[in-house]
């Protein structure tokens, strides 16, 4: 029994794929952001000053990859003390019980030479729906290039039904990602022609 688990274990390891064979990719935060947009009588426009992204790919095949963006919801900057203690508070994005707003990709679908559909689980306040991201992707083959893509979303389905006092509130919530990466290691992505 011991020999078959130790054969077992060495096969593991000798089909592993090597890191080398895969594309990595870092994005560079400072030339990065995260934004959102609600169409108001008051414009209500802001950015998240705390996020993570990654893309992780198993293979070379551009649809592979799977984007985790992790968002620090007490990070929202829109220019206005106000409207930030509003947007943090319950009726919100309720930051003291759920701190994090996260998208997780769950298929890549390569619609044009650099565009893709990326549908994912999206949660705020605790709550996960699917959503898709839509994204346009330069500097393709480079190894260096931008991710940009929108996302919309109804608030009033996360359970922020609340409004803000003498401003009036659309339901639909715009957020947009301009993400800067590079390949840090591994062969280029291949796209579809």
């Amino acid at each position: 029994m011991r020999l078959a688990i130790l054969c077992l274990l060495a096969s593991t390891l000798l089909y592993a794929r090597p890191v080398d064979d895969v594309p990595v990719f870092t994005f560079v935060t400072d030339q990065s952001s995260v934004q959102f947009s609600v169409k108001a009588s008051v414009a209500i426009v802001g950015k998240f000053e705390k996020w993570d992204a990654t893309l992780v790919y198993p293979s070379t095949d551009a649809t592979s990859g799977v984007l985790d963006i992790k968002i620090q919801a007490d990070s929202v900057n829109t220019g206005s003390g106000m409207k930030d203690d509003k947007l943090r508070s319950k009726d919100f994005f309720d930051v003291k019980q759920d701190p994090t707003i996260t998208f997780h990709s769950t298929k890549l679908t390569q619609t044009g030479p650099t565009t893709f559909d990326v549908l994912g689980t999206f949660t705020i306040r605790g709550v996960s729906k699917p959503e898709t991201l839509s994204l346009n992707v330069s500097g393709k083959g480079t190894g260096v290039g931008t991710v940009k893509g929108t996302m919309a979303f109804d608030r009033k389905e996360f359970g922020m039904n609340s409004g803000i006092p003498f401003i009036k509130i659309a339901d639909r919530v715009e957020v947009t990602v301009d993400l800067t990466g590079k390949r840090v290691s591994g062969p280029p992505l291949v796209f579809k022609q």
